[in-house]
């Protein structure tokens, strides 16, 4: 039987999502309690990678078991065994088939910048120290949208058969005193949506125009975007899946 763990934490603590040698990892950490509470080594399957220090508010990972339970004990159980900065906060039955990873049909994340000096969400959000001209950093944002090729934004050294995206929704909005980059599409590049806050604040700063914007994303090279954004003002907020494959048991499909 298959499950899907919807999952939030805190990755201040952890090197990332995925398992690696000598680190701590927030992979690592779930295998741990979820073997520990099945009483046999079970490995996870997540959606994706996050960084070192990026949070997430919905991650999602599939195991499997030979032995059915019911969602909410599941989750009740591990979330016992957990560390605070882990949470499971929800489990789904879903069909054998079902991949945590290729069966995501959409992603989203946020950026968190404020513009003001606080105490408080220190490494939540990214303190950014200069005025920003938000309509010109959305009139740039706009020119996301769309299936294209982002290679101007992903890190040079990785392992992917193409570099185009769907880009959904690419936005800066006002929460109260934070402004936050909202961005959705069908998959992500390692290390995109950093170098594209990051490029991005250029814009709001004067140093880029819209157009020196396009021109980037045309140029196909990691070079001619600007400096990543820090880790730790970046959330994973969303994964989505076709509704067919979550399975009526115990709590329901969501």
């Amino acid at each position: 039987m298959r499950y899907f763990l919807d999952i939030s934490y805190n990755g201040t603590n952890y090197h990332g999502w995925q398992i690696q040698p000598n680190a701590h990892t927030v992979q690592a950490e779930i295998q741990s309690a979820l073997s520990k509470m099945l009483r046999a080594e079970t490995a996870i399957v997540g959606s994706g990678r996050t960084d070192t220090g990026v949070h997430a508010k919905k991650q999602v990972a599939h195991f499997d078991v030979v032995q059915s339970w019911e969602p909410s004990q599941l989750t009740y159980k591990l979330n016992a065994i957990l560390p605070n900065d882990v949470v499971i906060n929800k489990v789904h039955l879903v069909k054998d088939d079902a991949h945590a990873r290729f069966d995501a049909v959409e992603r989203g994340y946020e950026y968190f910048l404020r513009m003001e000096r606080s105490p408080f969400g220190l490494q939540e959000s990214l303190y950014v120290p200069y005025k920003l001209d938000v309509e010109l950093m959305n009139q740039a944002a706009s020119k996301l949208i769309g299936k294209q090729d982002f290679e101007s934004f992903s890190r040079v050294k990785t392992e992917v058969n193409n570099f185009i995206c769907d880009l959904r929704k690419a936005e800066f909005i006002w929460r109260g005193d934070l402004l936050v980059f909202e961005v959705k599409a069908d998959r992500f590049l390692r290390g995109m949506i950093r170098a594209l806050v990051g490029t991005l604040i250029d814009v709001g700063r004067g140093k880029l125009t819209p157009e020196d914007f396009v021109n980037i994303i045309n140029a196909k090279d990691r070079k001619a975007a600007g400096k990543a954004a820090a880790p730790h003002g970046l959330f994973l907020t969303q994964v989505d899946y076709p509704e067919d494959i979550y399975l009526d048991f115990g709590e329901g499909k969501r």
